[in-house]
């Protein structure tokens, strides 16, 4: 009896986090300057093609990619809702990854204790104009300045790599691993650059921010390694970085 009465609960908890996401993804799309790149940020969170979408809701693929282009004008609510639901059901048929990963950190939580701040941008964000913004200089991997990042994750290194496991380490990312992740405290980056490693998962990218920080030869032939781009933040506080990256990306 107790095994059913605890698989009722999982559903239900599912089906909160699956309604929060949705509301969550829509809202996005709905007040965001361009839908169409924001509808093309969250299938790539998803990891879902353009023509797995369509065929979930039953469109043709040309129709996703004319509002990601913008060659169609804005989709109305109903064709928000097929799209945002289309995404959803699709990871859920996949094992749910993202609904997972969107499960709230609460105090308490190590993994919570642990991030400084944590955010989703509703649209790619090169990497040149994050580094820019953050006061930071890019130190390995300097070809990908180009690529795009959709959030951050601001990481007490100390709490992180002393008290996180592997597993707990990827919470760390919230809903998508291409987004920078930002650890503080730090003086050579080395322990940063091992753990994610370790976790086998590459972020976006990594910046290093602390006093006089300067990356020794492994933590940059890790990032090389990983084909994982480096900076190091020239910011000397950390918050006022924080609310440069906001004013500008958030």
């Amino acid at each position: 009896m107790k095994s059913v009465e605890n698989n009722l609960s999982e559903k239900a908890g599912r089906d909160i986090l699956k309604d929060r996401l949705k509301k969550k993804i829509s809202g996005e799309i709905v007040l965001s300057e361009d839908p169409g790149k924001t509808i093309k940020k969250w299938r790539n969170i998803f990891e879902i093609s353009q023509r797995d979408l369509a065929d979930r809701i039953d469109v043709m693929p040309s129709v996703i990619s004319d509002y990601e282009l913008g060659r169609r004008k804005s989709p109305g609510i109903k064709m928000i809702e097929k799209i945002v639901t289309g995404l959803v059901d699709v990871d859920e048929s996949r094992g749910s990854e993202v609904i997972r990963k969107f499960s709230e950190f609460r105090p308490g939580d190590v993994v919570f204790d642990a991030i400084l701040d944590i955010q989703e941008f509703s649209k790619g964000v090169a990497i040149e104009d994050f580094v820019d913004a953050c006061d930071s200089e890019l130190v390995a991997n300097k070809d990908m300045k180009k690529k795009e990042i959709y959030g951050y994750s601001i990481i007490d290194s100390l709490k992180a790599i002393v008290e996180l496991s592997p597993s707990e380490l990827v919470r760390l990312y919230g809903l998508t691993t291409e987004r920078a992740l930002i650890f503080t405290k730090v003086s050579t980056g080395r322990s940063p650059m091992v753990a994610i490693k370790v976790t086998n998962l590459k972020p976006g990218l990594v910046v290093l921010h602390g006093n006089s920080v300067e990356p020794d030869r492994l933590a940059k032939r890790v990032a090389e390694a990983e084909e994982v781009p480096l900076a190091i933040s020239k910011s000397p506080d950390i918050d006022e970085m924080r609310g440069k990256i906001t004013e500008r990306f958030v």
